[in-house]
């Protein structure tokens, strides 16, 4: 099977709208997403139903629980604290269940899915090598699919030689994903506000029958999600950043 996998929507539609149309051109069968569908952008009501337009599975992120008073708006910094605040105020209550159901961390095709990581599925970010190593103690699947960081990332542990490499995108494409000895944790990078320097909204394709994970970039009009925005009278920038990737 194909799976979508998405992460870090952050209430920007047209980014998941042109995410879906893009993937929808090489076909996939059910949609993974890896948390925060909301928080930071314009549309989270909008984010929340497409998604439930598909076969999908989702988890938990940071934001989302902000979004339902479940974390303390003084951990955010000013500008995601306003958001959150804003989000809050817009939640549809069937945004909020649906919000509310969402578990921390789950297992799909003998995959694990989390938002920040195995060892701390809300908060931790997995940036460097040191961290992985650590954080695939606490998870017994061979892969294991995060978010939160916004960056597209593959860490490749090699059993054998007890050896961690780390992989920014672009890497290897096809990347293969059931290698003897190899475990994996693999990051999709951010549909709704990339943070590696492209602007593009980025996912990821999982081919469970081939054993490949491609990562992809699509464009998308930037300047819709920035008028939105304005509109609400969100962060002057959390506006500026959509066009920087940063």
């Amino acid at each position: 099977m194909r799976f979508l996998i998405i992460s870090d929507i952050h209430a920007n539609l047209a980014a998941l709208q042109a995410v879906l149309s893009d993937a929808k051109t090489f076909g996939f069968d059910a949609v993974w997403c890896l948390g925060d569908l909301v928080g930071y952008g314009p549309d989270p009501n909008g984010c929340i139903e497409r998604i439930q337009d598909f076969d999908h599975v989702a988890v938990a992120g940071n934001h989302d629980w902000a979004s339902l008073g479940k974390l303390n708006l003084e951990h955010f910094n000013v500008d995601a604290r306003a958001a959150n605040t804003w989000t809050q105020e817009q939640l549809s209550e069937a945004s909020r269940e649906y919000l509310e159901a969402l578990p921390t961390h789950l297992q799909q095709e003998g995959i694990t899915l989390t938002h920040g990581s195995p060892r701390e599925p809300i908060w931790e970010y997995i940036l460097e090598v040191e961290q992985a190593l650590i954080n695939f103690r606490y998870f017994t699947t061979s892969i294991c699919l995060v978010g939160h960081t916004h960056i597209p990332t593959a860490f490749l542990l090699d059993e054998s030689k007890r050896q961690c490499h780390a992989y920014l995108s672009p890497y290897p494409a096809p990347l293969p994903i059931y290698s003897p000895n190899t475990r994996l944790i693999l990051n999709p990078g951010s549909v709704g506000q990339p943070r590696d320097g492209d602007p593009r909204a980025s996912y990821a394709i999982l081919d469970s029958d081939a054993g490949t994970w491609e990562h992809r970039r699509v464009e998308y009009a930037v300047e819709i999600t920035q008028e939105r925005m304005r509109a609400r009278n969100l962060p002057r920038r959390l506006i500026t950043r959509l066009q920087m990737g940063r």
